[in-house]
């Protein structure tokens, strides 16, 4: 009988998980997600009804993207719960959380595999299964709130354009609002987000900064390690096996970084020109709507963990005032020059520096007079 608490039934459960293949962090993140966004409710499919009102209405707001972007969009949206769109998330996102599992494969890599040949084992096995835990779970809370892929600026595989009704019509229920003003808006969001989100250009700058981004995030997933050498007796992994997000509570951030700041730069700005552009097109269509613009403010600013926690595995922050430097960058440039201006997003060198937060002015010269402008 060996001497390790781990051995026997564990020592077979991790040989088990090693002989799952490269996707099982995948499969693990998915099983995860699909079961907290099924939620009490049992997450019901939206009403036909609700479904056509959508259709009616989006290629009134496709119009209205065109001719603000300059640039023809197919003006189609699908009604959906939210299993649904954190399926769709999942999908966006595997390819960018690559990386992330890469680097906590290696966790368990300085271990002496001969004093301790378990754990390094484990280590190693467990590593990714526990960022799939991690992924999974930031999934299912993110659809707990989203309307769309849109709360989160990341660049996207296809243009598929998703809205989960019942947390629309739970918003406008709950600030009394009319429901086709929130239709509308969130529509155009989500069609400015698809639009600029799925351009190579964009994509390719996006996922740059990313890169960057998300190895200071692996920094973070040194403390699973930490965590799993702590497990010493069989009954802390039966606790574990039975609440696996436990492992991952209180991992913070790591300090902010350049690599940080210039995401943020980029992922604010295009976070509120989207917000900018739906309060727009909003109010072209049905007329001012102030109370939907301060409806808003306050729901994005106020319990929106679902959605920082999502943008917080790519190294984004959602909060903080590198949004309020944001939304004043983009209220500058559509004063002094309308939100046209913001076709620059639809190029590779269109998204602002960290710098250029800070100077609206100077984003406004180098895309103006850039050679792709």
């Amino acid at each position: 009988m060996s001497d390790s608490p781990f051995g026997g039934m564990f020592g077979d459960i991790f040989a088990l998980l090693g002989q799952q293949g490269p996707d099982a962090w995948f499969t693990t993140a998915t099983q995860l997600a699909l079961n907290i966004a099924r939620g009490t409710d049992g997450d019901p499919n939206p009403q036909p009804i609700e479904r056509q009102r959508l259709e009616e209405l989006a290629p009134l707001v496709g119009r209205h993207v065109d001719a603000l972007l300059g640039v023809p969009i197919e003006p189609t949206v699908m009604a959906v719960n939210r299993s649904t769109l954190t399926t769709a998330a999942l999908t966006q996102w595997r390819p960018l959380m690559e990386p992330l599992i890469a680097g906590t494969a290696s966790l368990g890599s300085d271990l002496d595999v001969a004093e301790n040949p378990l754990m390094a084992q484990m280590a190693a096995t467990l590593g990714p299964i526990f960022a799939g835990f991690q992924m999974g779970s930031v999934a299912g809370h993110f659809s707990d709130r989203a309307w769309s892929l849109a709360a989160l600026p990341l660049p996207r595989l296809d243009d598929q354009r998703m809205l989960v009704v019942n947390n629309l019509k739970a918003f406008a229920e709950a600030w009394s609002l009319e429901r086709d003003e929130v239709y509308v808006f969130a529509i155009a969001q989500e069609f400015v987000a698809s639009l600029i989100l799925t351009q190579p250009g964009t994509g390719d700058a996006l996922r740059a900064l990313l890169i960057d981004a998300v190895r200071e995030a692996t920094k973070a997933q040194g403390d699973l390690l930490t965590r799993l050498q702590g497990m010493v007796n069989p009954e802390d992994l039966s606790e574990l096996m039975s609440n696996p997000e436990s492992l991952l509570d209180g991992i913070e951030m790591p300090e902010e970084t350049d690599a940080n700041r210039a995401i943020d730069a980029a992922a604010s700005v295009l976070l509120a020109f989207f917000d900018a552009a739906a309060h727009e097109i909003t109010e072209a269509i049905l007329g001012p709507r102030p109370a939907l613009v301060e409806a808003y403010r306050r729901h994005r600013r106020s319990d929106a963990r679902g959605e920082d926690a999502a943008a917080a595995l790519f190294g984004i922050s959602t909060q903080g005032p590198h949004h309020d430097a944001a939304a004043q960058f983009v209220a500058t440039m559509q004063r002094d020059h309308s939100l046209r201006v913001f076709d620059a997003l639809l190029r590779v060198d269109g998204l602002p520096s960290a710098a250029e937060l800070e100077s609206p002015e100077s984003w406004y010269e180098r895309v103006t007079h850039s050679p792709l402008a």
